[in-house]
Order: C-alpha cells, then structure tokens, then sequence
C-alpha cells in the first residue's frame, strides 16, 4: 500500500454531461465576448480539471496500477477537451451548415493518442481541416488552444489536412510514431474516418525497414545522451535504458509492423471503442515475455506518475531527493538492514534489466523477420566467423552474427558448456544471440554448489576474468543472464544494489564490473597516458589473478551485517576457496579485499611527507607486491565509482605514498620502522638541500629553516618560487601568490606571512567568502616563526579556481594578504547548487581523535554534510581554542565532508589533553549540525550510505 503525503482529496468524477450544461449556462450569463466567453469556460473547466486529477491522484494506492491512473487521467482530459470543443463550436464559433474549408476534427496523438497521461504531461493534439486554414477554423484552434493553455496545460499540437498530415508523416519518423497512436476526440467523422482509410491503404509496408531503423536508431542516440548504461543511480525513468521509452519504442515497432501487415490492413472504424492493442505485440514476444513487458510498463508508469506528483512538474528523473519519497509511497520498508530506498531502487534496476532483455529479444527477432539490418555481417567477415571451423562444443552455432546454441536443453548433459559458450564468446567478440540467454537463464538450476567447485568451471571462468579479451563484456552478458551470481553468489548478493550517496554513479554490480575493465584496460596498456605509474608496475605483477578476484570480490560485503571490509574478506574467502585456489593466494585476495580503502585513506586524509604516516602504512603493507598490487586496485576502484571521482590531486598524492613506502622497502623492515624511514628521509632531506642551494647560500639558509616535510612535499620549482615569495617580503608584509597546478587540476595559492594565532583559520574564511572550494591545504611554520600556507582551490565546476578570469586571481591574491593582516570583510554566504539535492540524505556528523599515529599531534577526524564555507568554520573552531593546524586533508564523498586536521596545543606545541577534546568535539559538532538550509524543505529523507 502506499502512504499517501497528504490526505486524500474528496472523492470526484468528471460528468462530462453536467459540464457541458455549465459551459452551456456560462454562455448564456455571458456578454458574448470571447474573452468572456474563454474566462468563463476556463473557471468551469478548471474546477473540473483539477478536482477530478486530484481525486484520481490521491487514491493511486487502492489497487490500480500506474497504467490505470495514467488511462484514468487521460480520461479526465477527454472529458474536459471534447467538452471545449463542443461549447467553442456550439456556442463562440458556431457553423449550422459547414462548408467543405469548416469542416474540422480533433485528434489525439503521441501518448495521449495511446490513452496514458502522466500529472504534468503534455497534450498532442492533432486539428484536423478538409481544407486549407481558413478565418473560422483559424479562429476555433486558436480559441481551443487558448483555453487549455489558461487551463495550466501544455499542449503540442499542429493544423493539417489528411493530405498534409500522410506527407508529413512520410517524411518524419517522429510524426509517424505520434500518428500511430491516433484518437478521436471530437468532430468531424468522416474526415477521421479519411484518415483512417489512407493509412491503411497507402503503403506503410514500403517504408517499414526505414521506420524500423530509424526507431532503434533514434533509442541508440537517446541511451547516448541519457547515459549509455542502465545501472546509473539517478536513471532517467523515461528517456534512459531500461526506461519507458525502450518499451515504447517496443510496442511503436510492433504496431507498425501490424499496420503494414498484408493481412491487417482493414481500416479502423472511427467510434469503435478501441483498447491499446497489446496484441500487437504476440508476433515478436511470448506469452510469458509480454507479462514482463506489461508488468515493468505498468511499475514504470506507477513510478513515474508519483515522480510527477512529488516534483509538482514533469520530472523524469528519479533523483537522490525523490528517491526517498517514491520509496516510501511504493510501500517500501526497511528490511534485514537495507534501507527502504535501496530496495526500491534495487526493484527498479531489476525491471530495467528485464526492459534490456525484452529488447535484446524483440531485436533478433526482428532481424529475423528482415525488419532490422543484419549489422554484425561486416564483423563476421572480419572475424573469419564464416570459415569457423571449429566451435568450443558441437552444440554452439553463429545465428545472425551472434553465439547461439542448437538446442534449450544443451546443458543438461554439460553444465560446464554454459561456460564455454561465454569463452567463445569472447574469443570470438560476439554477443550472445537471446535464444542462448534463455538457455541459460533457463538451466540455472544446474549451477549447484558441485558445479561451483567444479575444477573445469574454475578454470574456465579464471581465464574469462583474468585472461579474456573484453572481461567487462562477458562478465556483463554473464551477470544479465543470471550466472553471475548464481556461479560466483556473493556477487550475486550485490547485483543491481545501490548506495544511497551522491558519490557513486553506479549500481555496486555495474561499479564492480566497470573496475574490472580499468584493470583490464592497465593490463593492455590502455591507460598509459594517465595512469603511468599504475601501468608501468602491472607487468611486474607475480599475481595478477589475485587482481582480478580482488577486484570482483571487494564491495561484497557492502550492506552485510560485518561491514564492507570485514564482510567482504569473509566473502572473499568462502568464493576464492569453492574455486579452488591455494591457500596463500585465497589468503592474498582476502587481503586485498579487506584493505582495499587503505591506500585511499592514507593518501587522502594522512600527511603523506610525515616519517610516521610512511611507516603505518609500511607496516600494514608488508611487502612491494602487496603496494603494487593495492595501488592497482585503488586506482580502478576510485575511478569506477563515477565521471570526475578520479582526479590528478589524488593521483598525486598516491603517487607520493608509493614512492616514500617503497623507499622504507628498501631501507629494510627492522623493530623501529618509523626511526628507519625517519633516517631515510633525512638522508634524502639533506641531499635535497644540497642539491637545491647549490652555491646560493641564502637559499641554503632559508632551507635549514624549513622542516624536512617540506621538501619532500613540492618540486624544486615550487621551493623556488615559494623562496623567492618569502624574500619579497619587507617589514613582516604578508605576500600571496596563486598558479594553476595542472596536476592537481586546482589552483595553488601560496601565502607568505608571519605566523600567529588563527591565521590558518583567516586564510580559509577569505577563500570561503571567494566562493573557492579548497580541496587540499599543506601548513609549514620556519624555525623563525614565518609561516608558509599552500591551499589548492577549486571553483564550484571543479576546475581550477580563476583559471579564465585573470583578474579573479589576481583580486584574490589582494584579498589573501589582507587576510593574513587579519583584515576580513564579514562572512559572506553562499548556497550550494547542491543544497536541495542533498537535503533529501540524512548524514550524522562525527568527529573522532587519532593519537596513536603522530607522536607530538592530535589528528582529528570531522565528517558531515558538505556545504560552503564548512572548511573555515571548522577551523574557527580551532583557532578561538588556540589550537594550532599543522596540515589540513580535505576530501569528499559526495555530499559528505571528511576532513583531517594535524592540531597541537598551541601553547605546549603537544597533542591535545582530554578534556581539550571534549570541548573541541562538542564546538566542532555543533558546526556540523548547522545544515544549510534547502531551497524547499525535502520531502522524505533516508540515512546516507557511509559505504565506500
């Protein structure tokens, strides 16, 4: 059942009788004006209007479907358009005797033609003339029109004779499809009737191969600009993948088809009751596929029509701040830990999926007809498929350039040829042809726990993963069959599973499988250009197997009760010991799966330049297989999650991780790991120096002043300049200079000034009054007290703050130095363009203190929701407590801020005392919770999903 928003409107039907006896009393009242006319009909109509919508509206739970209600609703504007119609041509244009040129019809097309209106859907009306325009049908349209445009309705219409509109038609394919659906509404019979006849009779046959293709290449440029995959997390419910519009495109085919049929070309009789012919659809889909169809249509339309109705517009897409408002009027619950949104949005990926099988098999059919072209002839050649002469089992065939089998029952005999066909498959590059999906979907069943351990089936899958030519195809047809998960059932566990955060794109399946082809694709060299350092280890890998399991396995314990690292380990040792592995390599995956975030987390949130933070990690690592492999790892895992997640800021600060570990490596594993990389980074500390001040002794001096962080922290340009910034100074002057840092895709400033209290704190309220996003901030002090601070800003696009605007950066640049002065304007506040997106998350802010990891610092911890200016006011905070911020990790996931501070006492220049903390915590808290305020306020929020 569904739980309705606001109370139910009071029970209305539309009398299409009683309205016209309104209309009919209107005019009579009236001055016989037609903008009295027109004012008076619009008070009657939108009464009716909008009580009997919402009446229809507030009772979509009792037991109709989406497509009822969309039928039920395109009822009412039936009633209320032939009602216009009549009372325009009785009573404001009225023509006793019409002559041939007065003649006039209303027709309707597109989906309403179809019978189905969605709350905010346009109406397409057609007007038909028997002749050109002339001054009184001129006059009845634009009456018509004006009416239903007052009425609050948008209307797409057009005016044409029967000949106009069949040459129209002819020469556009979207014209076409909208006249299929034709309907009368009112008027004119016969003229309907003319239309009717030439339709059948002229030809349609002759254009239907061009029709065809022109359908399916209209849905390939719409699933283009939509989004060329079906599991992104804010899916287009109409225009996307797996939407509505692919099972339109399904049923416009199939009506055409039947309309151009030889056998079926009786014209319609106009004023027979007519219901939407589903029976069109018998030539191309079974029984049991047209159930499907049906049931993810009327899903579909149920969710689409509460879409409409929560956004008060026609919304198509179902995004994060409506998903938890069509959820719970769904009638979804919260269920074993899995919040009510994701399973709703689990429910709807599954029926996009069944949408994408329907296709695949609507499509063979078709070409099996000869409607569709037979596109992968050319490959065929190409591949040397018409010379095959020999198939991976005797009962695999090549139909219709796809991987088929000759009979359902193939893998009775042979479970394990489920998995030869998909090998051949990908030796060959081929899709798989749907009678072989059947098969398979079909014999599911013999996927049983002896087959799971079955050593050919192992061996056979480990190659498709690790050694096959395009694994993310395979896999992908693997999963859309269903032996994916069945096989491999902790995957399964996680198909078509979704988090509910604004930092993935993907359903975790899809995500999983994206992953998978960036190994793939540093594996084949595809990615030398922006992932060298990942490419270039690959080869130098002893156990790329343990990869690729890795990487398959890593998010199955998301939404399980251990958590994500935990319960994917456990899951990962249960798959990789049915497959059969031995055990240091189970033991090797298992690993990686648990420590799969931890590159991330200290690259991220860490001072990668600090000795301390070198040998954490050093120590959890154990060995340069185990970094070059979790290196790998993180960089598909990262880039997987969504366009933009991956960035140069973050590659870079991986890259200098690896680079300090691997040095630790080498300087070998004894009892003092953080003293070994201690005197290791000295050693290279002091050769830097010598190498940097090569015969300039005040840059010699300078550099003795610097802590050895700094120097591992920027290249030898970047100390130079920094050098010459600080000696430009005079009489303690603070100086800010800004350049773009391509590497990190964000501006660099850096700001020369003597160092005091809270001046970190100032920096960062100057870069929030900016409108500048700061995504990383390094704090270095001199042993004179001369502060140098370095923030690398973004503008609101993630782009390079002031990377175009010269003057921008410049202004900036003037603004820094006053606020190092400590001259501030007062604050200013910006709204996010995200605010009202991320109302709809419920987010708990946390702050947590790490002491173990920095002998003389207290690392903490903040996370909550994002918004501007959150960075300054949290070291506000810091600085009226006279705490000092050595380094500052700014990071991301969306829409929550996780952000990492290095603080001392700043009077003891110690870690911070226990109570310290708890008033710190208890301030810092409070400016988590000071959520910025939506545009609207949400309509139903959901707990945000901290998985990563």
């Amino acid at each position: 059942m569904l739980t309705l928003t606001h109370p139910a409107a009071p029970a209305y039907r539309i009398d299409g009788r009683a309205l016209r006896q309104a209309l009919t009393q209107a005019f009579e009242d009236s001055s016989g004006d037609t903008s009295d006319l027109r004012r008076r009909a619009v008070s009657i109509l939108k009464e009716a209007w909008d009580l009997s919508r919402a009446s229809i509206l507030s009772h979509v739970d009792e037991g109709k479907g989406g497509l009822a209600t969309a039928r039920s609703l395109a009822k009412v504007a039936d009633e209320v358009v032939s009602a216009l119609w009549d009372f325009t041509l009785t009573h404001v244009y009225r023509a006793r005797n019409p002559t041939e040129g007065e003649r006039l019809s209303l027709v309707a097309v597109g989906g309403y033609g179809r019978g189905e209106l969605a709350p905010h859907s346009d109406l397409d009306l057609l007007f038909l003339r028997a002749w050109k325009e002339t001054s009184h049908s001129e006059s009845v349209i634009e009456f018509i029109l004006y009416t239903l445009w007052d009425l609050g309705i948008k209307v797409g219409h057009s005016s044409r004779t029967v000949d106009e509109t069949l040459k129209f038609a002819r020469g556009d394919h979207t014209i076409m499809t909208a006249l299929l659906e034709r309907r009368h509404i009112a008027g004119d019979t016969e003229l309907v009737q003319q239309l009717e006849d030439r339709m059948a009779s002229e030809g349609l046959k002759s254009n239907m191969f061009d029709f065809v293709s022109a359908k399916l290449e209209e849905r390939d440029s719409r699933h283009f600009k939509a989004g060329a995959t079906r599991y992104v997390v804010e899916p287009n419910i109409k225009e996307g993948k797996g939407g509505l519009r692919d099972l339109h495109t399904l049923f416009w085919i199939a009506q055409f088809m039947a309309a151009a049929d030889a056998g079926q070309t009786k014209p319609r009789i106009v004023g027979e009751k007519r219901k939407a012919d589903w029976g069109v659809l018998d030539r191309l889909l079974t029984d049991k596929e047209r159930d499907i169809f049906l049931r993810a249509f009327d899903f579909l339309w149920k969710v689409r029509i509460l879409m409409h109705q929560a956004a008060g517009r026609a919304e198509e897409r179902l995004s994060f701040d409506l998903q938890p408002e069509i959820a719970r009027r769904m009638g979804f619950v919260d269920r074993q830990g899995e919040p009510n949104v994701e399973r709703f949005m689990r429910r709807y990926f599954v029926t996009s999926k069944e949408v994408g099988a329907l296709t695949r098999i609507f499509c063979t059919k078709l070409e099996a007809q000869q409607a569709k072209p037979l596109a992968r002839l050319s490959n065929m050649l190409q591949s040397g498929l018409m010379n095959l002469n020999k198939a991976d089992h005797p009962g695999f065939v090549v139909t219709q350039g796809r991987l088929s089998v000759n009979s359902p029952d193939i893998f009775q005999k042979s479970p394990v040829a489920m998995f030869l066909l998909f090998k051949m498959a990908d030796r060959l590059m081929l899709d798989l042809h749907p009678d072989a999906f059947t098969a398979i979907a079909r014999n599911l069943k013999l996927v049983t726990p002896s087959l799971r351990r079955n050593p050919e089936a192992a061996r056979l899958f480990l190659d498709l993963l690790v050694r096959g030519r395009n694994p993310y195809k395979t896999l992908s047809m693997m999963s859309e069959t269903g032996l994916l998960g069945r096989y491999i059932p902790e995957f399964g566990r996680i198909v078509a599973q979704t988090q509910f955060n604004m930092y993935h794109a993907f359903t975790v399946d899809e995500h999983t499988l994206r992953a998978i082809d960036i190994i793939h694709g540093i594996d084949t060299g595809r990615y030398k250009g922006e992932h060298p350092l990942a490419s270039s280890i690959m080869p130098q890998l002893v156990d790329k197997e343990s990869l690729y399991l890795a990487m398959l396995l890593h998010d199955t314990g998301k939404g399980g009760e251990h958590g994500q690292e935990i319960g994917g380990e456990i899951a990962a040792k249960k798959a990789c010991e049915r497959l059969g592995l031995p055990e240091w390599k189970i033991e090797q995956v298992a690993w990686l799966v648990r420590h799969h975030l931890v590159l991330s987390d200290y690259a991220q949130k860490r001072d990668v330049s600090d000795p301390e933070t070198v040998a954490a990690f050093a120590q959890i690592v154990e060995t340069p297989e185990r970094l070059r492999l979790l290196l790998i790892l993180t960089v598909a895992d990262i880039r997987a999650v969504g366009p933009g997640v991956w960035n140069a800021w973050k590659g870079q600060l991986m890259r200098d991780l690896v680079a300090a570990t691997e040095s630790a490596f080498r300087g070998g594993r004894g009892n003092d790991a953080v003293a070994q990389v201690r005197q290791e980074l000295s050693q290279r500390a002091q050769e830097r120096r010598t190498e940097l001040s090569d015969k300039n002794d005040d840059m010699a001096a300078w550099l003795e002043t610097m802590d050895e962080s700094y120097l591992f922290s920027f290249s030898a340009d970047d100390i130079k300049s920094h050098a010459a910034l600080v000696w430009s100074t005079f009489d303690s002057e603070p100086a800010a200079k800004a350049r773009i840092d391509i590497g990190r895709n964000a501006t660099a400033f850096s700001i020369s000034a003597d160092d005091r209290p809270g001046l970190f704190a100032d920096l960062s309220r100057a870069f929030a009054n900016m409108g500048g996003n700061v995504v990383g901030a390094q704090v270095f002090t001199s042993s004179s007290g001369h502060a140098l601070d370095v923030f690398y800003v973004q503008d609101s696009q993630g782009l390079p703050f002031g990377h175009d605007d010269a003057q921008r950066m410049k202004q900036a640049e003037q603004q820094l130095e006053q606020a190092a002065l400590g001259h501030l304007p007062p604050p200013v506040a910006y709204r996010s363009a995200m605010a009202g997106r991320t109302a709809a998350f419920a987010i708990a802010p946390t702050v947590a203190f790490d002491d173990a990891s920095k002998a003389n610092a207290t690392i903490i911890e903040v996370s909550g929701r994002d918004r501007p200016g959150l960075l300054a006011d949290l070291v506000d905070v810091m600085a009226r407590l006279r705490m000092d911020i050595a380094s500052a990790h700014i990071d991301c996931y969306g829409e929550r801020a996780v952000d990492a501070f290095y603080v001392t006492d700043h009077f003891k220049k110690s870690q911070l005392t226990a109570g310290q903390k708890q008033v710190l915590k208890k301030q810092l808290l409070q400016v988590l919770e000071q959520a910025e305020q939506p545009p609207k306020k949400p309509l139903t929020q959901a707990r945000a999903s901290l998985a990563r």
